[in-house]
């Protein structure tokens, strides 16, 4: 049976985020978000997110989470992925870069997007050698770094 991608919409959220669950399970990560949180961020035309599914009948074997990024750095808009799954049953046929294609294509679209940007854990080495092998290059320059609004709250900027 062929595989179909589509945009993700409001309805979606649960099957969305059950897709993204198995993701957070098979990366050993905790999965905090439920549907209400992916509806509240849109999935809409003038949303912060958008996302594409994979669906083989009735059901998801993939999914693309993205949103806009802006960087001085380039001078344009880009499309950073923040999560990435394909189930096993749908592995080594290329859904994933289809995903991403689609995924790029539609940041293309709504938002101008020249580039795409995603994260990969350092020890994902499987991850990492896919992405090399479609053409992704490690920004060495760079490194990621994360804090929640309650801690932020806590901090003083030291001179």
């Amino acid at each position: 049976m062929e595989i179909i991608l589509r945009l993700a919409g409001k309805g979606d959220a649960s099957r969305l985020n059950g897709a993204l669950a198995q993701l957070s399970v098979a990366l050993g990560d905790d999965h905090c978000a439920v549907p209400e949180d992916l509806e509240r961020a849109g999935l809409g035309e003038s949303s912060i997110l958008r996302a594409q599914l994979a669906e083989r009948g009735t059901e998801v074997v993939g999914a693309a989470l993205y949103s806009p990024v802006f960087s001085t750095r380039v001078g344009s808009t880009g499309v950073y992925v923040s999560d990435l799954w394909v189930a096993q049953t749908a592995r080594r046929q290329g859904l994933a870069q289809r995903l991403l294609r689609t995924a790029m294509a539609d940041g293309a679209g709504v938002w101008g997007a020249t580039f795409l940007k995603l994260t990969v854990a350092q020890d994902n080495s499987a991850a990492r050698a896919f992405y090399a092998r479609i053409g992704f290059r490690p920004l060495e320059e760079d490194i990621n770094m994360f804090i929640d609004a309650k801690a932020l709250t806590g901090v003083e900027e030291k001179a």
